[in-house]
Formats: C-alpha cells, sequence, structure tokens
C-alpha cells in the first residue's frame, strides 16, 4: 500500500504546466503593447500636416520652415493622451488578475480604436486639422490653403490598429500566465490555496465582498 502512495505521489509534484507559446508571454506581451503605444505616442511628436500660406501672412522664422509645421498633438490632440492609456493598460495587463484583464482589453482596445479614428480624420480631412495651428498663427480662422500630409498620420493609423490587435490576445495569453494570487488560481480552477491566506490576499477577498476570517 505504500509503494502505489509513494507513486502518486511522485506523479503530483512531477506534473509540470504547459509550455508557454511564444506569443503568450507575459513580458513579449506588455513589451509588444508597450512599444506600439510608445510608437503612437511618437508620431505625435513629429510633423503630421505642413500647410502652404503666403510669407506674408507668417513671420520670418515660420517662412524659413517651407511652410507652418503642424505637430500630431495639435493636429489630433487626442491622440496623445490614448497612447498613454494603452501604455498604462499594458503595463498593467501584466499584474492584473482574471477579471480585470477583460477590462483592460477592452481599455486597449478603446485606446487603439480612437487613435486610428483621430488619425484616419487627419488624412481625411488634414485643412481642418490644420485650422487651429493657422489661426494661431496668422489670426485667420477659414482660410483656404494648401496642406501637405507627412507619413506619421499614416504610422499612427497602423500602430494603432496592431496596438488594438495585440490588446485582443491578452485575455487568451492569460491563461498561461501565473495567477496573481492564491484566489485567482482557485477561481480558475487549479485547486484550493494551499496554507493561510496573507495580508494582501485577506485584502483581494475583501475587495471582492468576502470575508477572509
Amino acid at each position: 500500500m505504500g509503494e502505489p502512495e509513494a507513486t502518486a505521489k511522485n506523479t503530483v509534484k512531477t506534473t509540470t504546466r504547459p509550455a508557454v507559446p511564444g506569443w503568450a508571454r507575459k513580458s513579449t506581451l506588455v513589451l509588444v503593447i508597450a512599444a506600439l503605444a510608445l510608437a503612437v505616442f511618437g508620431t505625435t511628436t513629429q510633423t503630421w500636416l505642413t500647410v502652404h500660406l503666403d510669407p506674408t501672412q507668417l513671420g520670418a522664422a515660420v517662412a524659413s520652415q517651407d511652410g507652418l509645421q503642424v505637430q500630431g498633438s495639435k493636429a489630433a490632440t487626442t491622440v496623445t493622451a490614448l497612447a498613454l492609456v494603452a501604455l498604462a493598460g499594458g503595463l498593467a495587463a501584466s499584474i492584473a488578475g482574471r477579471v480585470a484583464r477583460w477590462v483592460i482589453t477592452a481599455i486597449i482596445l478603446l485606446a487603439a480604436a480612437g487613435i486610428v479614428t483621430a488619425a484616419a480624420v487627419v488624412l481625411a480631412d488634414p485643412l481642418s486639422a490644420a485650422q487651429g495651428s493657422i489661426a494661431a498663427a496668422t489670426g485667420i480662422s477659414g482660410s483656404s490653403v494648401q496642406v501637405d500630409v507627412t507619413v506619421f498620420p499614416v504610422l499612427a493609423v497602423v500602430a494603432g490598429a496592431l496596438l488594438g490587435l495585440s490588446a485582443l490576445t491578452i485575455v487568451p495569453a492569460g491563461r498561461y500566465w501565473k495567477s496573481r494570487t492564491k484566489y485567482d488560481a482557485a477561481a480558475a480552477g487549479t485547486g484550493a490555496p494551499d496554507g493561510p491566506a496573507d495580508e494582501i490576499d485577506s485584502w483581494d477577498r475583501l475587495s471582492r465582498g468576502d470575508d477572509p476570517t
């Protein structure tokens, strides 16, 4: 009777978790999301639009730049903020629990959709996007001028779309990640937690309305 029990115990101890695919690694996914969010943010620091106005309407310094340069942060003001939201969401996903990852996924998806939409609006109507900068530089609004679009709005659209696709992998990839707390593991069906709950686990249970005592 002793040997079968020992064998069973050894079998349990030697059971290993399935190998984590490369795309599902937490560090890889978080790094990709952070890199894409920073890429979007980086595009907003560059010139999105070049407005060609009459040099007499502009100062000598602006005229010497071959037109009025409009940064992405001014052409599409929401893109900068949404990129930071996506960056924060990606970093939070690395420490979030199973339910929180769903919320974070939704937040990043909405941010990515907003980025793509805002950048696409600039591409569709660059003159309207530049009107604020034109009025600030010349004091004249509603001007009909030539506006050239650089490659950076396109890069923002591409990075925003890839950001949304990356966000969709958070939930399936999270199945391979280690549970954040003992109670997350129990909720995932990995069995009851071993040993008494620590202070962090107790706070987690209290936040869910449970009494850890």
